[in-house]
């Protein structure tokens, strides 16, 4: 087979060649010609055959594509002829996932998944937002498919230097949740912030703060009873201890899942993504009977004082409880939670698992399965009953030291 005579022409050639009142090829071997038109105007094209028909590519316009530039676009074409590939079509495709990769930045698939995260209450969609916020900023224009760990490492440590560690830590897994989201919908194939695994200084734990002791107990139940703010609130500050959910979980409860006669309230964690019980006291069920005389148009135990049909801002139990004159090193909305374990086991004498079932953390049997909403439920009803009691001893400033009698 005879060899292609190539590289014919010259950059003086080129260069040097004026138009003429027709068009006319200069050719430089192996299909590559500069097409000069009577406008003056030169172009690179690639003669070549695929599959039996002749074809033709453009290799870009002299002088922005120089002779030698066009004999590389010109050997690369000819290197996916071998491999029995159009570069027409390659070049098509190479096309297409420029522009898609323009469209799907950082900052517009991170805007399309917090569209997707609308059935979320609306602080947690303003908290992912504002987290992203700062990623967006720091990368949001690239493409996804370009950005590298070091790109989100760049932004946690501008936190990291403002000792910011949680907001980095946590700016990190919302990109992480991007990227997934990213990769399940095709835009993407990898996802960066898996290798940053210790890559972020450690967070310094802070413990929620709480009141443990029964004298301070009975000192703080005394305080929520006289509490001269709004009644819903007084309603959720007695409450709290009596149930000791989560703070947004309180605040967030809906009439629908309580059950006054049967003495329940049931509804899905989404912490653990898990249905709970919480066993109602006759205490509990006094105070949600004279709330819902007040609130029970609402879907919401606790409303906005601005709506009914938003809950009760996260921004209320804490500064009640400022109110009555507890710092935040005292004690805090979460703290009911600690207060409750502590001396649920410690002064009640309550078995672990119970506590902690009832607390909606995930509790296995010994074989390494969770525990379903309703274990030791008859035992939970009692439990939560013998508590309410206990807490009105403490606030009767009747501290007893002995033991409900716990479960058998």
């Amino acid at each position: 087979m005879p060899s292609i005579s190539t590289n014919k022409l010259t950059d003086t050639l080129v260069k040097s060649t004026k138009p003429k009142d027709a068009p006319y090829k200069l050719s430089d071997g192996g299909g590559l010609y500069l097409l000069v038109k009577p406008n003056g105007g030169k172009y690179w094209h690639l003669a070549y055959r695929y599959n039996e028909k002749q074809k033709l590519l453009s290799l870009g316009v002299y002088p922005e594509v120089p002779l030698k530039d066009a004999r590389k676009k010109r050997d690369a074409a000819r290197k996916l002829l071998a491999q029995n590939i159009d570069p027409s079509e390659a070049k098509k495709e190479e096309k297409r996932l420029s522009i898609l990769q323009a469209a799907n930045t950082f900052e517009s698939i991170a805007r399309e998944w917090l569209e997707k995260q609308n059935h979320l209450a609306d602080v947690t969609q303003n908290k992912s937002k504002w987290l992203l916020d700062f990623a967006i900023t720091g990368f949001g224009k690239k493409a996804i498919t370009d950005i590298t760990a070091p790109d989100v490492l760049a932004v946690c440590q501008l936190l990291e230097k403002q000792e910011k560690r949680e907001t980095a830590r946590r700016i990190k897994v919302k990109c992480g949740q991007v990227f997934r989201y990213a990769i399940q919908n095709g835009l993407a194939t990898y996802n960066p912030t898996q290798d940053l695994k210790g890559a972020l200084q450690p967070v310094i734990t802070k413990h929620q703060a709480a009141i443990t002791d029964p004298v301070e107990v009975g000192e703080l139940l005394r305080a929520i009873a006289g509490y001269k703010g709004q009644f819903v609130t007084l309603c959720a500050l007695k409450l709290a201890p009596m149930v000791f959910v989560r703070p947004s979980e309180l605040r967030q409860a809906l009439w629908e899942h309580i059950d006054l006669d049967a003495k329940e309230w049931r509804y899905h964690v989404s912490k653990t993504n898990t249905a709970h019980i919480v066993p109602l006291s006759r205490q509990a069920v006094t105070i949600l009977k004279e709330l819902h005389a007040l609130t029970g148009r609402s879907p919401y135990v606790f409303p906005s004082i601005r709506t009914n049909s938003r809950p009760m801002s996260e921004n209320t139990i804490n500064p009640a409880l400022r109110r009555l004159g507890y710092t935040s090193e005292q004690m805090c909305g979460h703290g009911f939670r600690a207060m409750a374990r502590t001396l649920l086991e410690e002064v009640l004498g309550y078995p672990y698992d119970i506590i902690e079932q009832q607390l909606a953390h995930t509790v296995r049997d010994p074989n390494g399965r969770a525990y379903n909403r309703t274990k030791h439920l008859e035992a939970r009803h009692k439990m939560m009953q013998d508590w309410s009691d206990y807490l009105d001893s403490l606030q009767a400033n009747n501290v007893v030291a002995v033991k409900f009698g716990g479960v058998a």
